[in-house]
């Protein structure tokens, strides 16, 4: 069936800039190393945050405004094992290009941060994320539009899949959310309208856990009235002693001479 706003989708995609030809971005890991923009960690173009991906199909909801405008758009209709190329101008990717955006900011402000500016480096000043163009003897020059602004962008996708089950959904989000830790991990328990995600051990620690529940949270309400309850279940298991002839062998090593 048709691709509709709302749906669950998985896609890979490779992104071109139609006034260069250049590839910035893609799912496909083969075409990443083909074009020298692979990265052990894999951070996507277009998204609404700054989550880092493996090389893999891309989730999305659509419709949902996580991609560009354009790109929602394109993908209405499509349909599971279809391939589209999808032009996205610039009003409905990242905007035109806006001068006023264009700082010159203190070399000193940097120095303060402890940042040695480049031209080419992403730098974040006060909460704002920007581009260094060019470094003077005082003043640098900070570029706060997006990358892509002004730009008209072509994308070449392949829908994978159209999620259907809930629990596939679900699991689809956590993902999302925490691409670091397997999402065959996590355990789920859906009773009636209570949802239980069961957290392995190895996400206890992840700095951005507590973010990661409350998007999760608020993503499965968002898509899933129905459940009025959700709980993340974290259970410490205490460490198992060592048995007592693995500890005698130990013992008898530690006194045998060099």
């Amino acid at each position: 069936m048709p691709i509709k706003n709302g749906d669950f989708v998985l896609a890979n995609y490779t992104l071109k800039v139609k006034e260069s030809g250049d590839v910035v971005d893609t799912t496909i890991e083969s075409v990443a190393k083909e074009k020298g923009l692979h990265h052990e960690h894999h951070e996507h173009e277009g998204t609404e945050e700054t989550d880092i991906h493996r090389y893999e199909p891309f989730f999305i909801v659509v419709g949902e405004g996580w991609v560009p405008k354009g790109l929602d758009e394109g993908l209405v209709g499509l349909e599971t094992g279809q391939s589209s190329t999808i032009e996205v101008p610039p009003d409905k990717g990242y905007g035109t290009r806006d001068a006023s955006k264009v700082r010159l900011v203190p070399l000193r402000r940097f120095r303060n941060e402890g940042i040695t500016p480049v031209p080419g480096i992403q730098v974040t000043l006060e909460g704002k994320v920007g581009q260094v163009r060019t470094v003077g003897a005082g003043r640098v020059q900070v570029d706060y539009n997006h990358p892509l602004a002004g730009r008209t962008l072509v994308y070449e996708v392949s829908i994978q899949n159209v999620i259907e089950k809930t629990e596939d959904k679900i699991r689809s989000i956590i993902h999302k959310r925490l691409p670091a830790v397997d999402q065959a991990k996590f355990g789920l328990q859906l009773n009636a309208n209570e949802l239980t995600i069961e957290v392995p051990e190895e996400a206890f620690f992840l700095e951005d856990l507590q973010l990661a529940k409350k998007a999760m949270s608020a993503d499965i309400e968002k898509f899933f009235a129905d459940f009025s309850k959700i709980a993340f279940v974290e259970t410490y298991k205490k460490p198992t002693p060592p048995k007592a002839e693995e500890t005698k062998t130990v013992e008898s090593a530690e006194k045998t001479p060099a």
